[in-house]
């Protein structure tokens, strides 16, 4: 249970934070929800008005059982709940949901007659005794009821009319939706109150609070603070988000089996012996689930069901683990790259290797390192859920702050290559130019499964790839042999692309050869380390194959220019076969490109004889016999490929801006 003692000193720190109103953690004793219809009434208790809300969530008080509530047991909220809890009058209405109206009453009434009763509270309690819900929202047309004044399940198609707002808001089942289930907030106007909206009045959320708490008598020892405080009997859910019925702590074997264990309790055991399974104080759960819940909507990382979330004990900013690190520090990327390319800032990547990312890197991780203490906790945690109901921790790990922020810096460092994104170029008074730029940066995991499986991909094998690549970031374990071979094998087979996909197999291109480097950087037997550019004192075979494949390309895709064509090359559609036979398949491209040079030895006779003087130097590199194997090429030929054509791209734009500059 270190993760809820985690949770709870999070919770402690993240109230000291100065934060916005809209970030702060939420109190105890509440639940997040969204609200559908806001009522306005007096101090009074008189309706003055209401309204439809869309997408709107507050946070409204709620008992232990309400917070947890799922089926069709009567668990009310204390102030703000759906039409069928606060009318009287939905039954008159042909209202098809079990009514909790009495229980609803009770409960608020009790409330009211407290020490810990508020102003507001009572005047929603003077509304809603009068029973006129329902009809009062009828009569302002925020319900619709038929001819038979029953509320209407769905609009008629046959209508003229454009259907009512209600029935765009509420969620529907199999086409049909009940305006039974629509939640009512309310909104309290008094002379000289400035809040009236009874969800942001922090003197109610108060007065809530210490009722809430005042009720709760049976106490127990509390195994996260050791304690004898009141303990919880519930837990809350709606973790992920408002519709979230998932728990991660729960016991109800009470009836249905439908998670039996080791214990033996019954009902009357508890009562006189007390729980054989561990207890917790009903503040210390409320408070970690809270901040749970803060920290997944704030900074975590979100796939389907799976969540995964870092963060600092003190509440102080760490590097995510799963974010893009193209996101995070793109600007800086850009002006160590620089990019956009200008012939002043740009640098010249065969030299550089990957050192101003590295640079760069080190001054982002610095910043975070300067704001942690060394004693910090940082935290890593993965939920999931199997079943709608339950959730587990399927990952846990707690790091000091220089260890954890020196194994997210050597992921970056060691995972890095250049990478295909998009920037906007500002052309002045015109519209920003969208722009392709290579800088070397790490990708990121969701494009990680990506390269390796394409976008279309079911959950399970999206979440089983998380789970294999984050203990890579976070604990620096070897990469998994079996995912770089997959995505090594997909950018090989360029001909799988359709033809305006190019682009995205340049991008899984560069993404195959990242995680090529690192595989090889952390291989645990035969390690070795490759530089972010083009090695020219390299002779291993796979690699001089990669840099032939990428010369090849290079003198058809000349041609086709000087001939005005727009086609794959050779190179490009036997990329894969080349891969597996690497021999045999140059015996056919070499012989493919013999009417291209024909044709560049008319057109670009310069630039022929000095790719074919590569092309030589090259091929003189073989060591006796390799040239002839036929064995299939490791994921090294990529690293080639990849730079050398790079290599071959820019010298051509720089040729390019040589000749605009003299003849300007």
């Amino acid at each position: 249970m270190s993760w809820m003692a985690k949770l709870y000193e999070t919770y402690e720190a993240g109230m000291q934070l100065d934060l916005l109103d809209s970030d702060k953690l939420m109190p105890i004793s509440h639940t997040p929800q969204n609200a559908h219809i806001k009522i306005t009434i007096d101090g009074e208790g008189n309706f003055r008005r209401a309204e439809i809300l869309q997408k709107t969530q507050i946070i409204l008080p709620a008992t232990e059982r309400s917070a947890g509530r799922s089926g069709s047991g009567a668990a009310p909220h204390p102030l703000a709940d759906k039409i069928q809890y606060v009318a009287k009058d939905y039954p008159n209405f042909g209202g098809k949901k079990k009514t909790f109206f009495n229980e609803y009453l009770n409960q608020i009434n009790e409330w009211c007659e407290s020490s810990y009763s508020h102003p507001k509270v009572r005047s929603v309690f003077k509304y809603i005794e009068k029973g006129t819900v329902v009809s009062d929202l009828i009569e302002n047309n925020i319900l619709q009821v038929g001819e038979d004044k029953s509320l209407l399940l769905s609009w008629p198609k046959d209508s003229e009319t454009e259907a009512p707002l209600i029935f765009k808001v509420l969620p529907k089942e199999k086409g049909k939706l009940d305006q039974g289930n629509a939640l009512i907030c309310w909104n309290v106007e008094t002379k000289d109150d400035l809040v009236s909206e009874t969800w942001r009045d922090r003197s109610l959320q108060k007065a809530w609070v210490s009722y809430d708490l005042s009720k709760n008598e049976k106490t127990g020892l509390c195994y996260i603070t050791g304690n004898q405080v009141p303990l919880a009997i519930n837990h809350p859910a709606k973790l992920r988000h408002t519709g979230d019925k998932a728990k991660l702590v729960s016991s109800n074997d009470m009836s249905g089996y439908t998670f039996r264990g080791r214990f033996t309790d019954s009902k009357k055991g508890i009562e006189k012996f007390g729980a054989q399974s561990v207890g917790v104080s009903f503040d210390v759960t409320q408070k970690a689930h809270n901040a749970l819940r803060w920290l997944i909507s704030r900074q975590g990382f979100r796939n389907g069901d799976q969540a995964i979330i870092a963060w600092a004990v003190s509440g102080e900013e760490i590097p995510q683990p799963m974010e893009d690190i193209w996101d995070a520090m793109s600007d800086e990327i850009q002006e160590v790259s620089g990019l956009p390319l200008s012939a002043e800032t740009q640098v010249d990547h065969t030299n550089d290797l990957g050192q101003s990312f590295s640079i760069a890197l080190g001054k982002y991780m610095a910043g975070y390192r300067t704001k942690l203490k060394p004693t910090d906790n940082i935290i890593i945690m993965g939920l999931d859920s199997a079943t709608p109901g339950r959730m587990a921790v399927t990952y846990y790990q707690e790091f000091f702050p220089d260890n954890y922020i020196e194994r997210i810096s050597k992921w970056h460092e060691e995972f890095a290559w250049y990478q295909r994104h998009k920037v906007e170029e500002d052309v002045g008074k015109k519209k920003p130019i969208s722009k392709t730029v290579w800088p070397v940066c790490t990708p990121s995991p969701r494009a990680i499964w990506e390269a390796i499986y394409g976008s279309i991909v079911n959950d399970s094998l999206k979440k089983n790839t998380i789970e294999r690549i984050l203990p890579c970031i976070v604990e620096a374990r070897p990469f998994p042999q079996d995912l770089v071979e997959k995505a090594v094998r997909r950018a090989s087979n360029r001909s799988s692309y359709k033809s305006d996909e190019q682009w995205l197999w340049e991008k899984h291109l560069g993404i195959a050869c990242a995680l090529y480097r690192g595989f090889c950087k952390r291989h645990p037997k035969q390690s070795k380390e490759y530089i972010v550019g083009l090695e020219q004192e390299n002779n291993s075979r796979d690699y001089l194959y990669g840099r032939l494949l990428a010369i090849a390309e290079r003198i058809e895709d000349m041609s086709l220019y000087v001939s005005g064509e727009n086609r794959s090359t050779t190179a490009g559609r036997l990329m894969q076969r080349f891969a597996d036979r690497p021999a045999s398949t140059w015996r056919n491209i070499e012989l493919a490109l013999q009417p291209y040079i024909q044709r560049l030895k008319n057109n670009r006779a310069g630039f022929l004889h000095n790719i074919q003087t590569l092309l030589d130097e090259v091929m003189s590199k073989f060591k006796e016999g390799e040239f002839v194997s036929d064995k299939s090429l490791s994921g090294e030929f990529l690293l080639a490929y990849h730079t050398q054509r790079r290599e071959l791209r820019d010298k051509k734009q720089s040729n390019e801006k040589t000749t605009t500059g003299d003849n300007e």
